[in-house]
């Protein structure tokens, strides 16, 4: 199924129409803009001049027939097709450290078959997914925005082979998606990585009756919990307690158990600080997580 980048939101909306309908275990193809909404394609653009109302486009929503609140979504990444060329931005106040930058500037920079070159360095492209949420229950949201629903989370683990499992909270789940990167450190701490239009291609399946944390991502070799929130302590706090009931639900451990196995083998990792919310995960290795329901459950 086909769905075009002429078909955007900027808010994760429960009264957004379906640009579409599929069904659990569906294969999807989104086309995307970058976060600029392709408004940026040289070095002359400048962010401090583009319509900020139009920042961060998700392509969507896709209505997935039998999710009903409670359920969740599951979204594995089969591909993530890149565009022409990547953009970055700095600019004054923007970003981490922005109270140093005295001069806004655009950077451009052309994508390889599997590399990109910035001022030198040649780095492979490490291609993730920087919007995708589900329609929250209450208020909309805006797509900039990450929170319970997913959204702008920004996390490099959101990207080729991955699946991502996210709440639903209104009927048919409402499922969008943008913001591609071509690459991006964690953190982004400029407020942009590698920005990049493209095409991705995802397979979605309802989970039912499920203890599942939301949103969590699994890699071939991680599980990880995220949570966005006001500061980087209580996004920390809340992705740690998650990922310790989680343990307490899945593998027969004690409270103190999942703690403890959480402060050794645990990695407590930075996803964005440039948002109107921080995301923070806590993530745990495959391999601990499987040997400790073995030997517990």
């Amino acid at each position: 199924m086909h769905i075009p980048k002429d078909r955007l939101v900027y808010q994760m909306d429960k009264d957004n129409p379906p640009v579409a309908t599929a069904s659990s275990g569906d294969t999807l193809r989104f086309v995307t803009c970058d976060c600029f909404t392709d408004t940026i394609h040289t070095e002359k653009d400048l962010v401090t001049e583009i319509d900020f109302s139009r920042i961060n486009p998700a392509t969507g929503p896709v209505y997935i027939e039998g999710a009903q609140a409670g359920d969740v979504l599951a979204v594995t990444i089969q591909r993530i097709l890149p565009g022409p060329q990547g953009v970055m931005v700095a600019a004054p106040e923007f970003g981490l450290l922005g109270d140093k930058v005295t001069e806004t500037e655009t950077g451009v920079f052309p994508i390889e078959k599997d590399t990109l070159n910035l001022f030198g360095a040649t780095l492979p492209l490490t291609k993730m997914i920087g919007v995708i949420g589900t329609a929250p229950a209450g208020e909309p949201v805006e797509t900039g925005t990450p929170g319970a629903h997913g959204g702008n989370m920004d996390c490099t683990l959101i990207k080729e082979g991955a699946t991502l499992y996210l709440p639903v909270e209104v009927p048919g789940a409402l499922l969008a998606l943008g913001d591609l990167h071509a690459a991006m450190g964690d953190g982004e701490i400029s407020v942009s990585g590698v920005e990049m239009a493209g095409e991705v291609e995802v397979v979605v399946e309802l989970i039912k009756n499920t203890t599942l944390p939301t949103p969590a991502v699994q890699t071939e070799d991680t599980f990880a919990v995220l949570y966005s929130d006001d500061t980087m302590e209580k996004a920390s706090y809340h992705a740690s307690e998650r990922m310790v009931r989680y343990l307490q639900d899945t593998a027969g451990l004690s409270f103190n158990e999942a703690y403890m196995l959480l402060s050794a083998a645990g990695r407590l990792s930075v996803c964005q600080i440039v948002d109107p919310q921080v995301t923070m995960r806590m993530e745990l290795p495959i391999s601990v997580l499987e040997a400790v329901r073995k030997k517990n459950l």
